[in-house]
């Protein structure tokens, strides 16, 4: 009974999701071998479209590491996910992790409003027109974050 009632609320969950980010701990090689698990129920769960990044975290402690930078690379490109490492203590790579979620995410919607479009036959692919994602870099990130904290 408790498991039929943990899948439906799963279910529902992920439903709708259009991107995720698995974050395993570096210093802690048991979260990167849940990855499996938990990809597994996104897939599982999830439309077949979901952008999913994998992301190993905390790289201020690298003396700590017990997962190797290869290893979380390595597992990605066997899953087909985008891969990044990241320090949220330090704040590097964090912003970039999302940016890259969301532009493919952008693209992907941009591509399937294409072709529902091309679909109807009316070519009309005027939503699309002008439409532009900037991404900031990471200078300008650090500048952003200056200008508005320090």
């Amino acid at each position: 009974m408790m498991l039929d009632r943990y899948r439906a609320i799963t279910s529902a969950y992920y439903r709708g999701a259009v991107g995720a980010m698995l974050v395993y701990d570096i210093t802690k090689r048991l979260t990167f071998e849940h990855i499996t698990r938990w990809l597994g129920e996104l897939r599982t769960h999830a439309d077949n479209n979901i952008v999913i990044m994998l992301i190993g975290n905390k790289t201020d402690l690298g003396t700590l590491r017990m997962v190797s930078t290869e290893e979380g690379k390595e597992l990605a490109e066997k899953e087909g996910l985008f891969f990044l490492e990241t320090s949220a203590m330090e704040s590097t790579n964090v912003d970039t992790a999302f940016y890259t979620v969301l532009t493919e995410i952008f693209r992907i919607v941009s591509k399937k409003s294409l072709v529902a479009n091309e679909e109807q036959g009316n070519g009309n692919t005027a939503l699309l027109t002008g439409t532009k994602l900037v991404v900031p870099t990471e200078e300008q990130n650090a500048q952003i974050k200056k200008g508005c904290c320090g």
